[in-house]
């Protein structure tokens, strides 16, 4: 027996009208009844296209200002009834409804009327009731019945229906109907999660992931693993709603390591300073702000320019041609940043390899939201890691204060360390990193890690003396003794900003003090695992 099923009747409801014109008019032309809502019917009619009102397949006027048309069992028998089931055939027979073979339907945008700033009463009114039941509906019955809720599935449905001589193929419903299901359960996730951001909901008993398909990705972390990229519907700016200038597909590395990159640059205001982050392995290897983006890329590239080569670069503001030669020095992965001039543009243009991805602005870092971390079995939520700690919040804990440049390098140290992996070490100069510690078991070892990488670029640049000399230094969580703070000193720091709150904080206050460093507690940790 042939999986083969025609289409005589079609169903179209769509609040997106792209394209209906040629699907109707295909549809039409070989000999399928159209039915047909609201505007739908309207656009197809405007085209010359026949079309049944709905109100006339279910004897009802379209009422309540929209809220009710298909919901009837005219719509839904026709949707449901199995075709080889005497009972349906029967029950058909007896209430007059007629089988609709094709169902295209998309749904109120929901998501955009959310993200337009909509007032509750218009976010409720945009809640699509019918679409989804006919869209479940004709899923359903995937046996027989056709259901198409993308727009970009018309032309592959019209190469399956002409290819078929009017009919469609089992696997090609089925195919349809999953993605039916996946566009139902999307819509009603974002519903959900809108309610639940009235509510002041944050952790309901149920929770739902949902995103839409960027790109499909070449491989994963590494070339065995297969992956893909989603977006939310945030519409934050960031590497999902990047546009891309140039350069082939990034990778899923590329995404993490560029989405790292600009997390950081947006902790700093780009009204009062240049900044610039570079990333490699989800790490920092150099940040640093400056009076414009040439003199942050450079002072950022010096804290390691070997970890540096083949890394991403972020900035939080538009891309000079000044700042564009320079990277091209190098061979840089990724570059992102809210925008580029004509200039920089033309620069980075010579440079095939390399990716331009510029967001149209920065995220407001102090924006709420959940972070997702997948375990066996689950995953964990949380909040983003968005605290902050200015002067007035420090605890100067040693006899000696630090001065306006030592505090002003602790604060800028403390806004790094939290996007570096634990535990971590910074090493802060001029408002520039000069040794960065990252991922290691032992603090001590981060402490060594970063002072040893300053020694190295000391002698890269040719310097008398590491840049460790007179900096300060960031923990992003405290020192349960002194030998991590020692190490510090050892490396010339001068001044150190940490969490505090150890049992033996008298023991590393008194060192502190012995070696002549001036100490503040934040009370607040920044793990980053």
């Amino acid at each position: 027996m042939s999986d083969l099923y025609p289409i005589k009747r079609a169903l179209i409801s769509v609040s997106d009208k792209t394209e209906i014109s040629k699907l109707g008019k295909v549809l039409s032309t070989c000999g399928v009844e159209i039915i047909s809502t609201g505007g739908s019917a309207e656009v197809l009619r405007a085209y010359d296209i026949p079309v049944k009102d709905v109100s006339d397949l279910t004897g009802f006027p379209e009422m309540m200002n929209g809220r009710l048309k298909t919901l009837h069992p005219r719509v839904h028998g026709g949707l449901l009834a199995l075709r080889n089931e005497k009972d349906h055939i029967s029950a058909m027979k007896q209430h007059e409804i007629i089988e609709i073979d094709l169902l295209v339907v998309n749904l109120y945008p929901f998501q955009n009327t959310v993200a337009r700033g909509a007032d509750y009463e218009t976010c409720i009114e945009n809640i699509d009731i019918g679409g989804p039941a006919m869209i479940r509906a004709a899923a359903k019955n995937h046996q027989f019945v056709t259901v198409i809720t993308d727009c970009s599935d018309y032309d592959v449905f019209l190469d399956e229906f002409k290819k078929n001589k009017g009919c469609t193929g089992t696997n090609f419903r089925k195919k349809m109907a999953y993605k039916a299901y996946t566009h139902t359960a999307s819509y009603d996730a974002s519903i959900s999660a809108w309610m639940g951001e009235q509510e002041k909901d944050d952790y309901p008993k149920q929770m739902i992931e949902f995103g839409s398909l960027v790109q499909s990705l070449r491989y994963g972390e590494n070339p065995h693993q297969e992956a893909a990229f989603y977006k939310d519907n945030s519409g934050r700016p960031g590497v999902a709603s990047a546009t891309q200038h140039q350069g082939k597909e990034l990778s899923y590395n590329n995404i993490n390591d560029t989405d790292a990159a600009f997390e950081l640059v947006c902790e700093f205001d780009p009204s009062l300073k240049s900044a610039c982050a570079i990333i490699k392995h989800a790490n920092p290897c150099g940040v640093a702000i400056g009076a414009n983006l040439k003199e942050a890329y450079t002072s950022a590239f010096n804290c390691d320019q070997t970890s540096a080569f083949g890394g991403v670069v972020a900035f939080n503001q538009t891309l000079d041609k000044s700042v564009a030669e320079e990277i091209c020095n190098i061979f840089t992965e990724v570059v992102i940043a809210p925008d580029a001039t004509p200039e920089a543009l033309e620069i980075f243009a010579k440079k095939k390899n390399l990716r331009l991805l510029t967001t149209d602005g920065l995220k407001n870092f102090t924006d709420q939201e959940k972070t997702i971390r997948h375990v066996s079995g689950g995953f964990l939520v949380q909040d983003r890691d968005t605290e902050r700690v200015l002067e007035a919040n420090l605890d100067f804990v040693t006899k000696r204060k630090p001065t306006d440049a030592e505090l002003e390098d602790m604060l800028f140290a403390w806004k790094v360390v939290k996007h570096v992996k634990s535990n971590a070490i910074i090493y802060a100069k001029n408002n520039a990193t000069v040794g960065i510690g990252a991922g290691q078991m032992s603090r001590v070892d981060s402490c060594r890690i970063a002072a040893q990488k300053s020694v190295d670029m000391a002698k890269n640049l040719s310097l008398e003396f590491p840049l460790t000399q007179g900096s300060a230094v960031a923990s992003d969580a405290f020192f349960p003794f002194s030998d991590g703070l020692m190490v510090a000193a050892e490396a010339g720091a001068t001044a150190v900003i940490q969490p505090g709150g150890s049992m033996r904080d008298d023991e590393v206050i008194k060192a502190a003090d012995d070696a002549n460093l001036a100490m503040a507690f934040t009370g607040i940790r920044h793990f980053r695992h």
